[in-house]
């Protein structure tokens, strides 16, 4: 039906008869505001009756969902912290939603520049996702070019016979084989109604409403520890290494499992799942102090400081602060994982930076690092805006504690501090938070200040920075953290 037709039928209708024709019965599951037609007065306006039907179809929209889809649902109230959880779902998306009635009787557009509108936000849309396709390339470039140029003079660094390619092989071979097996797990997990989807009582479209496939850890951690275990061969640092990281995996894969129970009673508590972290990193500690990895000081518990500073024993105080390390760049990451691409990408730099920074003490464990930022960035083919898949808590975990068993096996716990920056900022940005919201709810009331935890990007974007260039800039700034930490490593060891 045409709009000029449909609004000549209508409003011959609604004005020849002082009461509206009967709706027909909405198809099942339908919402039940639909049975409750607005009725026009004899002095209402055609304009402002058509206005107030538009405002009740898009109100019904909201509740017409499936409630039998159980996805990885993040509803309110489920985190104690309250932190905002991915944005491709969140209250501030970027994208412009166009909002599609869904009634019985088809109602007419107001004008031509609604066509404009729609056309603009295509526009613009398209123009973010080629932002996030720019950003991905400009992180391969770097990883690669540095790659390039520490392989070019490791005999230098090393003062030993390594392999050609000895870093950039396992980091290109990661990247492709995880960009390759992306393109196959997304629409199993689709499948498999594995989906990040916030539900929410928010106005939006039908369309709009499609929630994105998660859990994507669970195809590139692997690929990251295969290609490494595949270019070392046997060797007790990447086989330690491995384990623990899957095991920092198992225990994001039991939260991301916890919620996909409807049912809050059923879920896991949060102290439990607190405690199963701090056993994987009990156990971090425990594998250190019983292995024996081959170094050049031929001595454990010694970390590297820049000159002339030189080396510092700090026995004991060095398995607690492997530990703590585990735990917070698990969290780090977990946190930072709110945008499209940014925790990937972030991670991928993190992991690059320390692979260099190790490179004479450990060159194996060099070589894990640098087939995992691989790994990384061939999930951020399918991660980068608007994402086509989440990391999910499986993938944030096992990137923490990767990041954090190459600084305890190397001792490059300053490096790490420092391409690890923006994960400890959005930490300490949270733990700050805590306090200053418990006491807000507190003296002015729990129902009227719910206690809700801001991450940063929200206050990146309150200010109208749009989310690609947010990623954009945490990418350049990684990349300057990155940089310097390789090279605080070289001159430390």
């Amino acid at each position: 039906m045409s709009t000029g037709v449909g609004l000549a039928r209508w409003s011959t209708c609604t004005e020849s008869t002082s009461t509206p024709p009967t709706p027909t019965d909405p198809p099942a599951g339908a919402s039940l505001f639909r049975r409750l037609p607005i009725l026009r007065s004899p002095g209402l306006p055609i304009q402002k009756y058509l206005h107030e039907t538009h405002k009740q179809a898009r109100f019904a929209s909201a509740f017409d969902e499936d409630l039998g889809d159980f996805s990885l649902v993040h509803a309110d109230g489920d985190d104690p912290l309250e932190v905002v959880v991915y944005s491709s779902e969140s209250d501030w998306s970027d994208e412009e939603v166009v909002l599609n009635p869904t009634s019985d009787v088809e109602l007419p557009l107001k004008s031509k520049s609604r066509f404009e509108g729609v056309e603009g936000a295509m526009t613009v849309a398209a123009h973010r996702t080629q932002q996030g396709l720019m950003n991905n390339v400009g992180l391969i470039a770097f990883l690669a070019i540095l790659l390039l140029f520490v392989d070019w003079c490791s005999w230098r660094i090393v003062r030993l016979p390594l392999d050609s390619f000895y870093l950039t092989r396992p980091f290109l071979i990661s990247s492709v084989l995880s960009a390759l097996a992306g393109f196959l797990f997304a629409p199993v997990a689709d499948n498999m109604k594995i989906h990040h989807f916030r539900r929410r009582g928010k106005l939006m479209s039908p369309s709009y409403r499609k929630p994105t496939p998660a859990m994507g850890g669970l195809f590139f951690v692997p690929i990251g520890i295969f290609v490494a275990r595949r270019q070392v061969g046997s060797s007790t640092g990447v086989n330690g290494a491995a384990i623990i990281t899957l095991i920092f995996a198992m225990v994001g894969f039991l939260d991301d499992i916890s919620n996909l129970v409807m049912d809050r009673n059923r879920k896991i508590p949060h102290w439990m799942r607190l405690f199963v972290q701090i056993v994987a990193g009990i156990y971090l500690s425990i594998w250190l102090s019983s292995t024996n990895i081959s170094t050049p000081y031929n001595t454990k518990f010694l970390v590297p400081l820049p000159p002339p500073l030189g080396l510092a024993f700090i026995g004991k105080i060095y398995l607690v602060l492997a530990a703590i390390c585990s735990l917070s760049m698990g969290t780090g990451v977990t946190l930072v994982d709110h945008l499209d691409g940014l925790a990937g990408g972030v991670a991928a730099l993190a992991l690059a930076g320390l692979s260099v920074a190790s490179l004479p003490i450990c060159s194996e464990m060099s070589v894990f690092g640098a087939s995992m930022s691989g790994a990384c960035t061939g999930f951020l083919f399918h991660n980068r805006y608007r994402a086509s898949i989440v990391m999910g808590r499986v993938g944030s975990f096992a990137l923490g504690g990767a990041i954090a068993t190459i600084a305890a096996c190397s001792g490059m716990f300053i490096p790490m501090f420092i391409a690890c920056s923006i994960f400890l900022l959005e930490l300490l940005l949270v733990i700050f938070q805590v306090p200053f919201q418990m006491a807000k709810k507190h003296f002015l009331g729990t129902n009227r200040y719910p206690l809700r935890i801001l991450p940063s990007y929200y206050f990146l974007k309150s200010w109208g920075i749009k989310e690609p260039y947010i990623v954009a800039g945490a990418y350049i700034i990684s990349c300057l953290l990155t940089a310097f930490a390789g090279y605080l490593g070289l001159v430390s060891a």
